[in-house]
């Protein structure tokens, strides 16, 4: 009787994609929630509650505005801009196993980590003490951009950007990226290797506010632009001689789009890490509950992707507390097995 309360209104039922939002909103509200309420400490509603207004007990208030909110936020904005990132480059490119990866933006990060690890101890003591703790986001960003800079340059040929181009081209760099990250990684110590391991595996743990509102904020603004090109996309599948012959500026809506993907993902890694799947898994999940319409494809995708990064944050925040797993574990379990399922159903296919 309640659902059918909720699926109606003045006797007519809701639109079934209306119905799909609903859903997601609310499992996202539920699994945010828990994201404040589960952990080795539990806390229980109303401490989470005059922890916000102001009117909380000492511990609890720093535990859920210092450590747990700037993470579910943290853990919100990366795990919708992955997703939404994953879905624009699965529509572009026309590959549905494309995700933000393909263009350089784990690579590029990842390699400028290393550097700032192994060898930074050449180069911090120049730094002031106060901006040392966001040399590694910063550089992580940079390393990002300029990686997919390197690869949306390389794929242009006469002024036109070629699809399998951009995809040959950024395995070459990644895979150019690799070695250098692997070479560094042979010469690092113990403690740097420790650090390398762990940032490259993900990690929401290492946030707070002024991180959190600067990396959301561009991540946000990015997603918001990228929604604007839901018609492009849906083009985009008719192929692109189709689009060019219905107004597209081919190269333009191309470039654009994976530079702002690379900028909404550069700002999730660079404070995060490299955090896999999430960007491979949601729009082909969102895309099996309500189709390939990218006007509500774009958005479904995010919001999956924020639901899934949250319960990966769940899961390993408390499996074994007060010790803290790395979240690519649990993306990777999730993505792993969902990935070979699409390759056995492309095969049956």
């Amino acid at each position: 009787m309640a659902l059918l309360e909720i699926t109606q209104i003045r006797g007519r039922r809701l639109p079934f994609h209306t119905m799909v939002f609903v859903v997601l909103l609310a499992t996202l509200l539920i699994v945010a929630i828990g994201e404040l309420v589960l952990g080795p400490v539990r806390l229980n509603l109303s401490q989470i509650y005059d922890a916000i207004v102001g009117n909380g007990e000492p511990m609890p208030a720093a535990i859920v505005t210092q450590i747990r909110a700037p993470r579910m936020v943290l853990g919100l904005g990366i795990g919708m801009s992955l997703a939404i990132c994953g879905a624009v480059l699965q529509g572009l490119l026309r590959n549905p196993l494309a995700d933000p990866g393909l263009i350089g933006i784990s690579g590029g990060a990842s390699a400028a980590v290393v550097v700032v690890i192994v060898l930074g101890d050449m180069f911090l003591g120049e730094i002031p003490v106060g901006i040392r703790p966001y040399v590694l986001p910063i550089a992580a960003f940079c390393g990002a951009l300029l990686v997919t800079a390197l690869i949306l340059g390389f794929a242009q040929k006469n002024g036109e950007m070629s699809i399998g181009r951009l995809i040959l081209v950024g395995v070459a760099i990644n895979a150019i990226a690799g070695a250098g990250i692997g070479f560094l990684t042979y010469i690092s110590n113990d403690t740097q290797l420790r650090d390398l391991t762990f940032w490259s595996m993900g990690s929401l743990a290492k946030t707070g506010w002024f991180g959190v509102g600067i990396s959301v904020t561009i991540m946000m603004i990015s997603n918001v632009v990228l929604l604007r090109y839901a018609r492009a996309l849906d083009l985009f599948q008719l192929g692109e001689r189709a689009a060019f012959h219905s107004g597209l500026a081919i190269t333009k809506i191309k470039f654009s789009a994976c530079a702002i993907c690379a900028v909404a993902v550069g700002a999730g890694v660079s404070i995060a890490g490299p955090i896999g799947f999430i960007g491979l898994v949601s729009p082909h999940i969102a895309r099996m509950i309500i189709g390939s319409a990218h006007h509500l494809l774009l958005p479904a995708s995010a919001l999956l992707g924020g639901v899934l990064l949250l319960c990966a944050d769940l899961i390993v925040r408390n499996v074994i507390p007060p010790q803290e797993l790395p979240i690519g574990l649990a993306t990777s379990l999730i993505g792993g097995p969902f990935f070979l399922f699409l390759l056995l159903r492309e095969k049956r296919l």
